[in-house]
């Protein structure tokens, strides 16, 4: 390993942290290197792209520290007894790496992860020190997210709060029956004990910038976590009711779902293929129902199938609207915005943009489809001062009429 070049290290660590998905860099602290002051940015437009609440498109060198580890999951690529190539960074390497991709305006942050290597105090010093050295040497003010180590000591972690943006914990596994077995050496009690260690320090810290103006920022952009997919025999019902859970004790800003993945010498224990991709996307609708559009975990669950999971074929707000259809139509012209909210095909700002627009004037159907992408989806559940649904919203083949139809891609198209 001592005989690596950088860029060798550097291909092995890139691709080792492509199972990661926790990497968005929403909601940070503002700062930039304005007035001759420092070097880099979390503002503007900037080797993975993360996107902030607003649009902007923030790009984070994501890499390992390393790819060795001690600890033997049977999911993970760079387990311990996975024949895989290894290799390692010293902090002062990718500190450099940072500082060069960022000059070279490839990046406007970095997303660290590692193996762990020795132990798990020792891991979680060397990412420290990288985030360390950037901000105290270099004073380096761009995006900064360290994922950590939940069995090293809680002090260690701390520290990683003060000079990272976001620090993040991964959760692994949806239940704790599955992380027992998928990995052994992973304790669920000991990672949640983290991440409440993490909520009280941005609870103490932001408690302390009300009353002090200088005191230190801890970790701005706040704490995520991330569920592994299809690993285990864990439902979608089981899914959105840790996340919900995870939610609500931690005040996370996210939690992200990757879909498992098929490892190289992969253990007997685990799925011979991987879910489908679609199966993750409905999880992160979901999450957006329980964020956004004010359904409750228990009113998610309700949109699944006899197995627990979600309908692969429709979004989960329309298999919501399908099972309760005594809910519609609902009236454009008077209904809440909690009822437009559930209207599928209308999402917030369109609802906004009714809200706004029936204190104007009454509205028809043809000024809800300029709101809309698809007024197809939408007309079943409304009524306006010139439409009604009739019979249409009780169609036994409603659900057919408003799935998405599936094409066949050609293979061979000009």
């Amino acid at each position: 390993m001592s005989s690596q070049s950088v860029l060798q290290k550097l291909e092995i660590l890139a691709d080792a942290a492509k199972y990661d998905a926790s990497c968005a860099s929403s909601g940070t602290a503002k700062r930039n290197s304005m007035g001759g002051k420092g070097i880099g940015s979390t503002e503007g437009m900037g080797i993975c792209h993360a996107y902030a609440p607003d649009g902007r498109c923030i790009s984070l060198l994501k890499i390992l520290l390393t790819n060795h580890c001690v600890f033997d999951c049977h999911y993970c690529v760079n387990r311990k007894s996975s024949n895989v190539a290894r290799a390692r960074f010293t902090p002062q390497e990718v500190v450099d790496l940072t500082l060069a991709f960022y000059r070279r305006n490839y990046i406007e942050g970095l997303f660290l992860s590692s193996g762990i290597v020795k132990s798990s105090n020792h891991t979680m010093e060397q990412l420290v020190e990288v985030a360390r050295i950037l901000r105290e040497e270099h004073d380096f003010r761009g995006y900064i997210h360290l994922k950590t180590i939940p069995e090293a000591d809680p002090e260690i972690v701390h520290q990683a709060g003060l000079y990272a943006d976001r620090v993040s914990i991964n959760v692994e596994l949806p239940t704790d029956s599955g992380l027992t077995r998928l990995a052994p050496d992973k304790s669920a009690a000991q990672i949640e004990g983290a991440m409440g260690k993490v909520k009280a320090d941005l609870v103490e810290a932001k408690d302390a910038r009300k009353r002090f103006r200088h005191a230190p920022r801890f970790a701005p952009a706040g704490q995520s976590t991330q569920m592994i997919v299809g690993a285990d025999a864990a439902t979608d019902s089981d899914i959105v009711g840790k996340a919900s859970r995870l939610y609500d004790s931690f005040k996370l800003r996210r939690v992200y779902y990757s879909a498992f993945s098929p490892i190289p010498d992969a253990s007997a224990v685990l799925p011979l293929k991987r879910p489908p991709l679609i199966r993750e996307h409905r999880l992160y609708q979901s999450d957006w129902l329980m964020r956004f559009y004010g359904y409750k975990p228990s009113e998610v669950m309700q949109a699944t199938e006899a197995d627990g999971n979600l309908p692969l074929d429709i979004d989960p707000k329309l298999a919501w609207a399908l099972k309760f259809r005594e809910q519609f139509p609902v009236d454009v012209n008077r209904a809440s915005k909690e009822q437009l909210l559930r209207v599928p095909g209308l999402g917030v700002k369109a609802v906004g943009k009714i809200l706004a627009s029936r204190r104007h004037r009454t509205l028809r159907l043809d000024d809800v489809a300029r709101l809309t992408l698809s007024i197809t989806k939408v007309r079943p559940f409304i009524c306006t001062v010139d439409w009604w649904p009739v019979l249409l919203t009780d169609r036994a083949d409603l659900r057919s009429l408003l799935a998405p139809k599936t094409e066949q891609l050609e293979l061979f198209v000009a």
